[in-house]
């Protein structure tokens, strides 16, 4: 199995520190995680180019292989449940 490329859009909020926490901590081998902090002057034209291409309009956002989860779609809360339903942490 190849790597589960994970993109990961904060912006130094609470929330944003709690969705990170989830990630590393459901991660495994499989999982190359990117993190894009849109507060960081020297990414932030980076990050923001990456947020638009995927239409993310709030964070956190996590996107997986290119693709937005259902909860960031839905501007849901991003839960333990919805990260292991994208693949994250499935080895």
């Amino acid at each position: 199995m190849g790597k589960r490329n994970v993109e990961v859009f904060i912006a130094g909020c609470p929330m944003c520190d709690e969705t990170v926490s989830l990630v590393e901590e459901l991660s495994c081998d499989h999982c190359s995680i990117s993190y894009y902090n849109l507060n960081e002057t020297s990414k932030e034209k980076a990050g923001l180019e990456k947020a638009k291409e995927y239409g993310i309009t709030r964070v956190p956002a996590v996107v997986v292989d290119g693709m937005l989860i259902d909860c960031c779609q839905q501007q849901q809360r991003i839960t333990r449940e919805e990260l292991e339903k994208a693949g994250i942490g499935q080895g």
